[in-house]
């Protein structure tokens, strides 16, 4: 008996002992992806599937001083806060990943914010998870000089932001959002994204 109960504690212990190990490999093959570029985020799976914008909506800001929206750092570190709801302009979120495959696409067509066919007086600004999340180098080598990178967890959860790549658009003065949803070309966003400004001021000229 007593010979029956030693083996089923040896046996316990090497059995915690290979979860232990698979669990360690487990998290390095993670790390391992995540730096060779793969993403840990459920991407946008179709490059053909139309972007789901919802309908207009208050927006739930983020806690920040001064009553304003997204909260975090540059990639070189500097803390940055950005006015979103109840700014004088629109802004169109994008929230990208540097593991995200489906986001390449967009990283390289923000870095001539000049072609992307912006509405007058609409803001791009990036945003990405926090430094525990992300490769900071390698957002410091696909972030666009010209546009705004804020490094945010906190706006992700306040946006609700399920996949990636994600746009949210915000009526600024009205601190409305007038669309959001998941693209995988920026052609097709910003279609969708007029169309959602059209429909947005369609009861205002009625």
């Amino acid at each position: 008996m007593t010979v029956l109960v030693v083996i089923e504690g040896v046996a316990i212990l090497l059995l915690g002992l290979l979860v232990a190990g698979l669990l360690r490999s487990h998290a390095e093959i993670l790390r391992s992806l995540h730096e060779l570029g793969a993403s840990p985020y459920e991407e946008t799976p179709d490059a053909g599937a139309p972007v789901e914008l919802g309908a207009p909506r208050r927006v739930k800001t983020t806690t920040a001083p001064d009553g304003e929206d997204i909260v975090g750092t540059t990639p070189d570190g500097d803390g940055i806060v950005v006015g979103v709801a109840g700014a004088a302009h629109d802004t169109v979120l994008a929230f990208l990943s540097s593991g995200c495959t489906t986001c390449l696409e967009f990283w390289d067509a923000f870095r001539r914010p000049t072609e992307l066919g912006l509405p007058t007086g609409t803001r791009l600004v990036v945003v990405t998870k926090d430094i525990e999340h992300e490769s900071v180098s390698a957002i410091q080598a696909l972030a666009p000089d010209d546009v705004p990178v804020v490094m945010s967890s906190q706006a992700w959860d306040d946006y609700d932001v399920p996949v990636v790549p994600y746009f949210v658009l915000v009526d600024g003065p009205a601190a409305r959002i007038v669309g959001q949803g998941a693209g995988a070309t920026w052609e097709q966003v910003a279609s969708l994204m007029g169309q959602a400004l059209d429909d947005a001021d369609a009861p205002q000229r009625k």
